[in-house]
């Protein structure tokens, strides 16, 4: 490296830690413009970098003496020009951190831990640098300093993981628990012994102390029946409105779909565990004994608990080539040892559109190896089993929610340990399981519900085969109707530029939607039925589901809005309170929109009084935009006193100095017992050409008479801002 570049970077080096010793004093006044934000989120991206440079750096420095003079010397300046631009680029990556820690979200402990050992590391990367490289010291106490920061490395990595993937995150792979439990059947909790191991395996992860994802805590009792973000987790006894279930059985291409992609799935009989514990009423203190003898969650849960002396399942066939099972492996088709050394795989198959027949015989490669295979969701049929049947090794055959009716359920009678099969959502008939069912020999257990069966005949089929535990679905046992729950939204925003094609979906088959858009109620047989529906204004729709068999649903109702600019910058006039700090001043465009409740991360809060305190934001644009009309979403909970604003101007020009009043708004103030509800206070003005805005938002500053704070101040709370 250039000597004068290196005197530079060196000097750079000093500037920045003085620059992160700044930003760490004065980290609670920050307020950053919208492009400083997304620059922080670059923080996970480049943090890879200077933990490679340093580490290579240090590790030359360690074994230069292995050469001669000219090479150490060669090796000298290189490892110098590698561990200055590692610290470097540590100092970058400390700063976006910074930054990034300022949108909020993360638990206050190891995000304090994280950010002052990255700084540290930063400031020890320094010191290394100037006492190796610029002031020469004895080589022992260099190689100590070296191994610090290596060590220092290890311990901020390992906070940087414990803050975005929870507590024990590394160690995770060596402290799994097993669902199999010693506990004496009769002394066994259904809640405590097999559906909390489900949600510590599964599910804890994400929703923990350290890393409340959707605000979902599930560590105890109390937090799984309180639920997060999106509404109680379950539903006692009913099932299919409750959360958990919609959500674990959503498509894995779904972004709601839970456990996320990536992380280790919810076996088939974990997910009715789930589903016929919450068919149970959700009880926390039911014992298993306590059920009928023939009762699924019984019959379910009692084979989780046989001694833990049970032997491992032992396979006479090789395993199969480790370049055969790369080939195999695609981004639709996973293939996955079933242990560490065991011969035996399990193949999980997805994407609908790219599947086809072909899918299976590729896999006839290592048809003997295959143990476990999961079709669910595919277009199979009853033409394919001829083909799944040349896995004669195979014991669990997942055709959830294929197009399987059961007629050639006999062809799978050439595979003598299949002992699980799951057919949820299909088309099979009482008559073609009762047929054929004997012929499968070793079936132990088998998956019906959401299908056809009657209840009637769902007893019927458990007396045929009292040695088959059938998992039957969420029947009540007096068949009576069941109400569906509401629809749901697919959009990822409800805030659109221009144009917005809606997306309404129902987890439960062939669900009718029907919806309106002027705000009635939707009935079953003159409201439309949702096929496809784009919306360009902003837009009430209201939507019911329906289907033969079932209660209607409540209604539920999503405000499409409209936001035609982006500012190109932002900034907040006066500071945000530090109970709700959202996103600072990019939480008005970034088109999230808070729910009822004032704990939703969307929500900025401002209290009344001083002007101070007010809500205000600065807007420029770097093109002029016309502007003709203004939106602006809040919370209304009069109970807790959060109440409307008082007032809303909108000031507009080319600059701050050249600015006119362009409208004001009054809202209307909510009556006593007035439920919580979002609201958005709207304004037109004629039409204005600008390069700059400022919004300013008046708390209210006494609450009404009939209030039991009356006279005190209102809390104002605010998500979104539209500009059209």
């Amino acid at each position: 490296m250039n000597q004068k570049i290196r005197i530079l970077a060196e000097q750079i080096l000093v500037a920045m830690g003085i620059f992160i010793a700044f930003l760490l004093l004065f980290e609670s006044k920050l307020m950053l413009p919208l492009w400083l934000q997304s620059a922080g989120r670059l923080h996970p991206l480049l943090l890879h970098f200077p933990i490679v440079l340093l580490v290579v750096a240090l590790l030359m420095s360690f074994f230069e003496n292995q050469f001669d003079a000219a090479g150490r010397l060669v090796v000298q300046q290189l490892s110098r020009t590698i561990y200055l631009t590692g610290v470097f680029l540590a100092g970058v990556t400390v700063v976006f951190g910074i930054f990034l820690s300022q949108e909020g979200g993360y638990a206050a402990e190891p995000l304090q831990g994280h950010k002052w050992t990255g700084s540290g590391l930063y400031f020890a990367g320094i010191g290394t640098y100037f006492l190796i490289y610029i002031r020469p010291i004895s080589q022992t106490f260099a190689r100590v300093a070296s191994v610090f920061v290596v060590v220092g490395l290890i311990v901020t990595g390992h906070l940087g993981a414990t803050l975005t993937h929870g507590e024990g995150y590394v160690l995770a792979p060596f402290q799994t628990k097993t669902l199999t439990t010693t506990v004496a059947l009769e002394d066994a909790i259904v809640f405590e012994h097999v559906i909390q191991p489900i949600l510590e395996q599964k599910c804890i992860s994400c929703h923990n102390e350290d890393k409340q994802k959707g605000e979902l805590l599930l560590v105890s009792q109390e937090a799984l029946l309180k639920g997060g973000k999106s509404g109680k987790l379950f539903v006692a006894g009913n099932p299919e409105i409750s959360l958990l279930l919609q959500r674990i059985h959503l498509p894995m291409n779904e972004k709601k779909h839970m456990p996320p992609t990536g992380k280790v799935q919810l076996t088939e009989e974990e997910k009715t565990l789930l589903a016929l514990w919450i068919q149970a009423k959700a009880n926390f203190k039911l014992k298993i004994t306590d059920l009928p003898a023939t009762d699924s969650l019984r019959l379910v849960a009692s084979r989780l608990l046989s001694p833990a002396t049970l032997p491992e399942e032992r396979y006479a066939f090789e395993p199969a080539d480790a370049q055969t099972l790369a080939r195999l492996q695609t981004d639709y088709r996973t293939i996955a040892p079933l242990a560490v050394g065991s011969p035996a795989v399990a193949v999980n198959v997805y994407n609908q559109a790219q599947f086809s027949r072909k899918t299976l015989e590729e896999l006839l490669e290592i048809q003997e190896q295959v143990v476990s295979l999961t079709l669910a969701k595919m277009p199979v049929t009853d033409a394919d089993l001829d083909l799944i049947a040349s896995f004669k090794n195979l014991r669990k055959l997942n055709l959830n929610f294929t197009e399987i009716a059961g007629t050639t359920l006999p062809k799978l009678s050439a595979l003598p340990s299949l002992h699980t099969l799951t057919l949820t959502g299909t088309k099979v008939t009482f008559g073609q399981l009762a047929k054929n069912l004997p012929q499968l020999k070793s079936l132990k257990q088998v998956s019906v519900w959401d299908t056809d069966l009657t209840p009637q005949e769902q007893t019927k089929l458990q007396k045929l085969f009292p040695g088959i535990s059938f998992a039957l679905g969420f029947q009540e046992e007096s068949a009576a109707p069941l109400q569906l729950n509401p629809p749901q939204v697919q959009n990822q925003t409800l805030v659109f530029n221009q144009k917005l094609p809606v997306k309404l979906m129902h987890p439960i088959r062939d669900v009718e939607i029907r919806y309106t858009t002027d705000g009635s109620e939707p009935d079953s047989l003159t409201s439309p039925v949702f096929k496809s529906l784009i919306i360009t204004e902003n837009t009430k729709l209201v939507a019911r589901a329906f289907k033969k068999g079932w209660y209607g649903s409540s209604s539920v109702s999503f405000d499409f809005l409209k936001n035609s600019f982006q500012p190109d910058s932002l900034r907040l006039l006066y500071p945000l309170n530090r109970v709700h700090l959202a996103e600072g001043a990019h939480t008005f465009f970034d088109g999230k929109l808070g729910a009822i409740g004032a704990n939703n991360p969307a929500w900025a809060n401002f209290w009344a009084g001083a002007r101070a305190q007010d809500m205000g934001v600065e807007a420029r644009f770097d093109n002029p935009v016309t502007i003709s009309s203004f939106g602006l979403h809040y919370m209304i909970e009069e109970d807790t006193g959060i109440f409307p604003p008082e007032w809303v101007e909108v000031w507009g020009g080319n600059d701050p100095e050249h600015v006119k009043l362009l409208m004001k708004l009054k809202p209307p103030m909510p009556a006593k017992g007035d439920s919580p509800t979002l609201k958005i206070a709207q304004g037109s003005c004629v039409p204005v050409s600008v390069k700059y805005l400022k919004i300013v938002a008046r708390p209210l500053t006494a609450i009404p008479a009939w209030h039991r704070s009356k006279g005190n101040k209102a809390l104002l709370l605010v998500d979104e801002l539209f500009l059209n």
